[in-house]
């Protein structure tokens, strides 16, 4: 009779939190990293199609916000443009993260304040994608979280090395593909959307 009664509460709390393919409960954060308007147009440092990348985190952070399911912002720190995009701006309650690092978890308290929350699931985009957000995804995967990567709702530009301009959708498809590889798994924010 205990195990019958123990199913039924499963069943029922399953559509509610979810179910990693585990079979350990899924308590998911969205991170959305740098979306800061130096990246923009006319800022210090303009990324390839931002705007756009700004639009998809927007319909994911809708999601998560519909959902009831929490939302954290990092931001890198600078004196300049500094702003978070509006497409993303933080709302009263979400928490807000401040870094000097690429990595989003390095000296700040991202870490226990997933960990005091629950979480082990991470959502993460961004600027840049080969820089903070493949550090933030490393670093969580580091840390054991299972981690997602929004691909069209990150951003990155042109990279110069020794002479040799790499275009910013070869910089995105590597970028992703060593994310999707090793660190956790790649999808379009229309996947997502999708299968949530």
């Amino acid at each position: 009779m205990k195990s019958l009664k123990f199913s039924l509460v499963l069943l029922i709390l399953i559509p509610f939190f979810g179910v990693s393919q585990e079979g350990k409960q899924t308590k998911r954060a969205l991170i959305i990293v740098d979306v800061q308007q130096f990246y923009f147009p006319n800022g210090f440092l303009p990324l390839v199609n931002p705007e756009q990348a700004s639009l998809q985190a927007a319909k994911v952070l809708k999601y998560f916000r519909d959902n009831g399911q929490l939302v954290v912002h990092v931001k890198h720190a600078t004196s300049k443009d500094s702003l978070i995009n509006k497409n993303v701006a933080p709302l009263k309650g979400e928490k807000v993260f401040t870094k000097h690092y690429a990595n989003s978890f390095r000296e700040t308290g991202l870490l226990g304040y997933l960990r005091q929350n629950k979480i082990n699931e991470v959502v993460i985009c961004g600027m840049q994608t080969q820089m903070c957000v493949e550090a933030t995804a490393r670093a969580a995967a580091d840390y054991n979280f299972d981690v997602i990567v929004i691909g069209d709702a990150c951003a990155t530009r042109n990279i110069v090395y020794k002479g040799d301009t790499v275009k910013a959708a070869d910089v995105q498809a590597s970028t992703l593909g060593s994310i999707e590889g090793y660190y956790g798994k790649v999808m379009t924010t229309e996947e997502f959307l999708k299968q949530n």
